[in-house]
């Protein structure tokens, strides 16, 4: 079997078919004509300045609390850098992004996860953590469709978490690159927008999920003395991010590409979405899960008596991939799994699942 074979529920970037190439050649010309100097210069720390003007007015703040970004997990990096003290606690959700747990473990953090459910995390189970004497510096939450899990947080569970962190003193870091991936349900308000400017919420996004993934470009937004130290962070790594790339989503953006790349992206994962569940209902009846709103993952518990590091290696032999759900966990998981749905055709995916159940059944052999 070759690769070209392989069918890959592990990636979680849009499939080049779903991608504006044509809008990016127009954003491209746009921004090389109207701001060569802009674009092909070395710039500043803050980013590409119009691009941050338009970002501070989207979410009603002052130019000063935005800082744009090499990819949202730069922005990550450059925030764990400035909340993280090594040996203290900080909560996650559990399951959470994987690199989420290595950038904090390698800061040496005190990593402390709590319990997600399908309308986001436990705040109940927080709260008597909290009860009970824990003061973390910073909770670390994916709130629409999050990695790995596809689950969003309820509003009442974002007004919950504001009480808390305002409660007991630390900081909600509102980790949300998929906010725009949604084709199903009502849009919910951001914990920044909540926050009504009490600077309990720091916000982290990315053009990567809407625009592509090859773009780079993220942001923050955040209380001004706290972007300001990150912006010397900054400074310090790479004089300025990549302009040009900032430059051409600024011209996507402002032309009315990226509402259109975000309409195609979602008619065509709300489509991927109804054909994963009726796959794995068909192929994994046993299989546990629920249909996400939008964004790019499923989680999948199957029997326990599955161990998907034995299962990995069954599927790949059978041309079949996935990311083994003990990646976004410290303990247990053994037997779930995240699917992508982000990467692959429609008519890849039942093919897939039954590789999939193919190899499950291998197991139970």
């Amino acid at each position: 079997m070759t690769a070209s074979d392989l069918i890959s529920f592990a990636r979680g970037a849009p499939s080049l078919d779903i991608i504006d190439v044509e809008g990016l050649k127009a954003a491209a010309d746009a921004a090389l004509t109207q701001d060569p100097g802009g674009a092909l210069g070395y710039g500043t720390a803050i980013g590409y300045p119009p691009l941050r003007k338009l970002l501070a007015e989207q979410h009603g703040v002052a130019e000063e609390q935005v800082l744009v970004t090499n990819g949202s997990m730069q922005a990550d990096a450059f925030l764990f850098d400035q909340l993280v003290t090594a040996g203290q606690p900080v909560v996650v959700e559990r399951p959470t992004y994987d690199r989420t747990l290595l950038g904090l473990r390698e800061r040496q953090a005190d990593v402390r996860p709590v319990s997600l459910q399908t309308d986001g995390i436990d705040v109940e189970e927080l709260a008597g953590l909290l009860e009970d004497g824990l003061r973390p510096t910073f909770a670390h939450i994916i709130p629409n469709f999050q990695n790995p899990a596809g689950y969003t947080l309820s509003l009442a569970k974002r007004k919950r978490l504001l009480e808390l962190a305002e409660q007991y003193d630390f900081v909600i870091f509102e980790d949300d690159p998929y906010v725009k991936i949604r084709f199903a349900g009502q849009p919910l308000p951001t914990m920044l927008e909540l926050d009504e400017g009490r600077g309990r919420v720091v916000y982290a996004s990315s053009f990567s999920k809407t625009v592509a993934p090859g773009v780079r470009v993220g942001y923050i937004v955040g209380p001004a003395e706290l972007v300001a130290k990150v912006r010397v962070r900054a400074t310090n790594t790479y004089i300025s991010p990549n302009m040009l790339a900032q430059a051409i989503v600024y011209r996507f953006c402002v032309d009315g590409g990226v509402d259109r790349s975000v309409a195609t992206v979602n008619a065509a994962l709300a489509e991927r979405v109804e054909t994963l569940c009726s796959a794995l209902t068909k192929h994994l009846p046993e299989a546990r899960f629920t249909a996400p709103e939008g964004g790019y993952f499923m989680w999948v518990e199957l029997p326990d008596g599955v161990d998907v590091d034995v299962l990995l290696p069954a599927a790949e032999a059978r041309g079949v991939t996935f990311v083994k759900g003990t990646d976004f966990l410290l303990d247990g998981g053994r037997s779930t799994l995240r699917l992508a749905y982000s990467g692959v055709r429609v008519d890849q995916i039942e093919e897939g699942v039954a590789r999939l159940a193919d190899a499950v059944r291998s197991l139970e052999g």
